[in-house]
């Protein structure tokens, strides 16, 4: 990710710390509130469907192992905010300069390339997501006027373009900051919709509808073939490990706190309040959901349609998922924008078309500069995503890939490797071993999740109706 902060050259002041930037005012409160919202996302709607295919014995225990890996490598993580000393040395503002400052340029630059194709696939993963609720929306209506008998296939295609316009015109605001009331009602949404899932999942157990649930989860010879089932469950581990992806703003997050205490310690107590609280939303929501659908439990349990109604609750719940998408897609794809017209700067200096500025007046807005080579590039970035987005509408799949390709290089691997070397660790001492042995198994799991998802956009796109509603 590219650092958006401005240096501001004054030092010695006590409205600046010592690197001469404004005084960092963050506390574990805040940053713990910034860990739950970066975590609890679009990920927990498919928490149902992945416990339904592990079951109640190893669906909650992949959880637990997921985030207890998580807390883990988030802790050497935060340790790298500052280097070469946790508490004393210099600063690294993003992810990608904890990497370059501890394990030099070729790792700098995998990392780099590890957190851009990240980036990509969320933004794709975003577009599908917020259609798919988009579409729910007129699906419930339509189940509600003509009975759940009814097909209600509705096509997704217009309502990727209505997002990928919404989020054209975003593009075009060159500091994301300026939309920082989007971020916060972002926030707000995702809880609301993960919380409404939550409350309709407890009032169907509640109630008694409850579906057939196994300790093993759906059962070969009566749900799915054997060798459905292991995919699913590679899947589904893919799917867990996006829900937990946050390690690539951990460094972002700690920047905010304040010096006194040490940043590394109120990071480490803020990462195991926040990872403790989206854990138990997570069983909750997944334990819940499997309880509530059993083995048929939803990809999307909001969109899929385990619940009809009432149906104005549903709808305000995929609405606020798509309001939360609007904002959650920028703040993914500012960096991507940051990172490719600050090299073209620096590649094409003379050139006017990538470097003017030109004022335009907007009534009620005031002058806008526009920039024309960021209005193109910035517009095909869209139109390329909701393209990729088209070709492979398929929530769960998605999901599991973006989680796998992302989980052991920016979760496990930098975090580990980077300790190592600080630490001055002798190869193969017990400490080393066992953090390799660590490393080697999350990358395993990483590829056989890798495999299940394409295994399963492959599955999908062969059967794939472009004119139905995906679930």
């Amino acid at each position: 990710m590219n650092s958006m902060h401005i240096e501001t050259p004054v030092e010695g002041s006590k409205h600046f710390d010592e690197d001469g930037r404004a005084k960092r005012t963050g506390t574990w409160v805040t940053a713990s509130a910034h860990i739950i919202t970066a975590v609890i996302g679009s990920g927990v709607l498919s928490l149902a469907w992945a416990i339904a295919q592990m079951g109640w014995v190893a669906g909650p225990a992949v959880l637990f192992a997921f985030s207890f890996i998580t807390y883990f490598t988030s802790t050497l993580l935060a340790d790298s905010y500052r280097s070469p000393d946790p508490v004393h040395g210099k600063r690294n503002y993003t992810y990608s300069e904890a990497v370059k400052a501890n394990l030099g340029g070729r790792k700098f630059q995998l990392c780099g390339l590890a957190q851009y194709i990240n980036l990509v696939g969320v933004t794709i993963g975003y577009t599908i997501t917020a259609s798919i609720s988009m579409v729910a929306v007129k699906r419930s209506n339509c189940f509600h006027k003509h009975g759940h008998q009814d097909k209600c296939f509705i096509n997704n295609y217009p309502f990727m373009i209505v997002f990928a316009c919404i989020q054209i015109v975003l593009s075009q605001i060159p500091n994301f900051h300026e939309l920082s009331w989007l971020s916060i009602v972002a926030a707000v949404m995702s809880f609301a919709y993960s919380s409404i899932g939550l409350g309709l999942s407890l009032a169907k157990v509640a109630g008694g509808g409850n579906g057939r649930t196994t300790l093993t989860g759906v059962e070969v010879g009566i749900d799915v073939s054997a060798s459905e089932k292991v995919w699913r469950m590679f899947q589904a581990i893919g799917d867990i490990a996006f829900a937990y992806a946050f390690s690539n703003v951990l460094i972002e997050i700690q920047d905010t706190l304040k010096s006194s205490p040490p940043e590394n310690k109120v990071m480490k107590r803020a990462s195991l309040i926040g990872i403790m609280t989206t854990t138990l939303f997570y069983v909750l929501c997944g334990c819940l959901g499997y309880a509530a659908f059993g083995n048929d439990a939803p990809g999307n349990f909001l969109t899929g349609f385990g619940f009809y109604e009432p149906f104005w609750l549903i709808d305000f719940a995929n609405i606020c998922i798509a309001v939360h998408l609007i904002g959650a897609y920028q703040v993914f794809v500012q960096p991507i924008f940051g990172f490719v017209e600050k090299w073209s700067k620096e590649k094409w200096p003379e050139s006017q078309f990538i470097n003017g500025e030109y004022a335009m007046p907007i009534p009620l807005y005031g002058s806008y500069n526009v920039n024309f080579f960021r209005v193109v590039w910035r517009t095909a970035y869209v139109i390329i995503t909701a393209v990729v987005a088209m070709i492979f509408p398929f929530f769960n799949d998605f999901l599991g890939l973006i989680g796998s390709l992302s989980f052991w290089p920016l979760t496990v691997y930098f975090p580990i490797e980077m300790y190592i070397k600080r630490s001055n660790m002798q190869r193969f001492s017990f400490t080393w071993t066992w953090l390799k042995i660590l490393s080697w198994v999350c990358l395993i799991i990483s590829i056989i999740s890798a495999v299940g998802s394409i295994q399963g956009l492959a599955h999908d796109l062969k059967k794939f109706k472009p004119f139905q509603a995906q679930q």
